[in-house]
Protein backbone atom coordinates (compact mmCIF):
# COMPACT_ATOMS: atom_id res chain seq x y z
CA UNK A 1 0.00 0.00 0.00
CA UNK A 2 1.26 3.23 -1.10
CA UNK A 3 1.85 6.28 1.19
CA UNK A 4 0.02 9.27 0.89
CA UNK A 5 1.32 12.68 1.46
CA UNK A 6 -0.55 15.62 0.65
CA UNK A 7 1.85 18.78 0.20
CA UNK A 8 1.41 22.76 0.51
CA UNK A 9 2.17 25.07 -2.28
CA UNK A 10 5.87 25.29 -1.55
CA UNK A 11 6.52 22.72 0.74
CA UNK A 12 9.52 20.59 1.00
CA UNK A 13 9.76 16.98 1.73
CA UNK A 14 13.03 14.60 2.25
CA UNK A 15 13.14 10.93 0.11
CA UNK A 16 15.86 9.48 0.83
CA UNK A 17 18.75 11.54 0.29
CA UNK A 18 16.66 13.47 -2.38
CA UNK A 19 14.65 17.03 -1.42
CA UNK A 20 11.62 17.78 -3.40
CA UNK A 21 10.21 21.32 -3.35
CA UNK A 22 5.99 21.32 -4.06
CA UNK A 23 5.35 24.38 -7.13
CA UNK A 24 3.06 26.78 -5.91
CA UNK A 25 -0.05 24.40 -5.99
CA UNK A 26 -1.28 21.66 -3.89
CA UNK A 27 0.14 18.31 -4.69
CA UNK A 28 -0.63 14.46 -3.41
CA UNK A 29 1.85 12.42 -4.01
CA UNK A 30 1.28 8.60 -3.73
CA UNK A 31 5.16 7.14 -2.46
CA UNK A 32 5.65 3.55 -2.40
CA UNK A 33 9.00 1.82 -1.54
CA UNK A 34 11.29 1.38 1.36
CA UNK A 35 12.67 4.94 1.54
CA UNK A 36 13.05 7.40 4.37
CA UNK A 37 10.56 9.73 3.89
CA UNK A 38 10.38 13.16 6.27
CA UNK A 39 8.20 16.15 5.97
CA UNK A 40 9.59 19.71 6.16
CA UNK A 41 8.37 20.46 9.60
CA UNK A 42 10.20 16.75 10.99
CA UNK A 43 13.36 17.83 9.79
CA UNK A 44 16.13 19.26 12.16
CA UNK A 45 18.67 21.19 10.88
CA UNK A 46 22.12 20.55 12.61
CA UNK A 47 22.54 24.56 13.51
CA UNK A 48 19.23 23.82 15.71
CA UNK A 49 20.57 20.54 17.85
CA UNK A 50 21.36 22.97 19.84
CA UNK A 51 20.56 21.18 23.37
CA UNK A 52 21.10 17.35 24.54
CA UNK A 53 17.64 15.97 23.89
CA UNK A 54 17.39 18.08 20.55
CA UNK A 55 20.91 16.68 19.23
CA UNK A 56 19.44 13.54 20.32
CA UNK A 57 16.63 13.74 17.91
CA UNK A 58 19.24 15.07 15.27
CA UNK A 59 21.05 12.00 15.48
CA UNK A 60 18.00 9.60 15.43
CA UNK A 61 17.23 11.33 12.28
CA UNK A 62 20.67 10.96 11.13
CA UNK A 63 20.18 6.77 12.06
CA UNK A 64 16.79 7.14 9.69
CA UNK A 65 18.56 8.58 6.90
CA UNK A 66 21.55 6.78 6.67
CA UNK A 67 21.67 3.48 5.00
CA UNK A 68 23.88 2.06 8.00
CA UNK A 69 22.31 3.62 11.05
CA UNK A 70 24.47 1.10 13.20
CA UNK A 71 27.31 3.24 12.83
CA UNK A 72 25.34 6.03 14.55
CA UNK A 73 24.33 3.91 17.80
CA UNK A 74 27.70 4.26 19.79
CA UNK A 75 26.98 8.16 19.59
CA UNK A 76 23.17 8.41 20.27
CA UNK A 77 23.78 5.74 23.30
CA UNK A 78 26.35 7.62 24.85
CA UNK A 79 24.82 11.13 24.40
CA UNK A 80 21.95 9.07 25.93
CA UNK A 81 23.63 8.09 29.11
CA UNK A 82 24.77 11.90 29.42
CA UNK A 83 21.05 13.12 29.82
CA UNK A 84 20.22 10.41 32.08
CA UNK A 85 22.87 11.13 34.91
CA UNK A 86 22.20 15.08 34.12
CA UNK A 87 18.02 14.40 34.37
CA UNK A 88 17.05 11.30 35.42
CA UNK A 89 13.29 12.19 34.77
CA UNK A 90 14.68 11.45 30.83
CA UNK A 91 14.75 8.04 31.45
CA UNK A 92 10.79 7.31 30.43
CA UNK A 93 10.99 8.70 26.99
CA UNK A 94 14.78 7.00 26.57
CA UNK A 95 13.52 4.01 27.42
CA UNK A 96 11.12 4.04 24.54
CA UNK A 97 13.48 5.37 22.35
CA UNK A 98 15.92 2.74 22.56
CA UNK A 99 13.12 0.06 22.04
CA UNK A 100 12.36 1.34 18.85
CA UNK A 101 15.81 1.97 17.58
CA UNK A 102 16.69 -1.47 18.74
CA UNK A 103 13.96 -2.60 16.51
CA UNK A 104 15.43 -0.74 13.74
CA UNK A 105 12.43 1.67 13.81
CA UNK A 106 13.82 4.95 13.69
CA UNK A 107 10.47 7.10 12.64
CA UNK A 108 8.71 5.99 15.31
CA UNK A 109 12.10 6.63 17.45
CA UNK A 110 12.26 10.14 16.16
CA UNK A 111 8.20 10.98 17.08
CA UNK A 112 9.27 9.90 20.41
CA UNK A 113 12.73 12.16 20.42
CA UNK A 114 10.05 14.97 19.89
CA UNK A 115 8.25 14.05 22.86
CA UNK A 116 12.09 13.47 24.37
CA UNK A 117 12.87 17.57 23.76
CA UNK A 118 9.02 18.94 24.93
CA UNK A 119 10.12 16.95 28.68
CA UNK A 120 13.81 18.51 28.20
CA UNK A 121 12.16 22.71 27.91
CA UNK A 122 9.44 21.72 30.60
CA UNK A 123 12.74 20.52 32.84
CA UNK A 124 14.25 23.89 31.84
CA UNK A 125 11.43 26.80 32.49
CA UNK A 126 11.06 24.92 35.47
CA UNK A 127 14.28 25.34 36.56
CA UNK A 128 13.89 29.10 34.87
CA UNK A 129 10.46 29.82 37.05
CA UNK A 130 8.67 29.81 33.70
CA UNK A 131 4.92 28.58 33.00
CA UNK A 132 4.15 26.79 30.07
CA UNK A 133 1.45 29.31 29.33
CA UNK A 134 4.67 31.88 29.70
CA UNK A 135 7.10 30.09 27.38
CA UNK A 136 3.86 29.45 24.33
CA UNK A 137 3.37 33.39 24.71
CA UNK A 138 6.87 34.42 24.59
CA UNK A 139 7.50 31.86 21.08
CA UNK A 140 4.14 32.93 20.04
CA UNK A 141 5.44 37.09 20.43
CA UNK A 142 8.65 36.05 18.94
CA UNK A 143 6.53 34.13 15.56
CA UNK A 144 4.69 37.45 15.39
CA UNK A 145 7.54 39.56 15.06
CA UNK A 146 10.00 37.44 12.97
Amino acid sequence: MALVIDLKPGEKILIGEAVITNDSQRTRLHIAGDAPILREKDVMKEEDANSPCKRIYFTIQAMYLSQTPESLHKAYFDMVDEVQKAAPSCAIFITQINKEIINDRYYKAMKLGKQLIEHEEELINTALGKSTAQTKTEQNNQAAEG
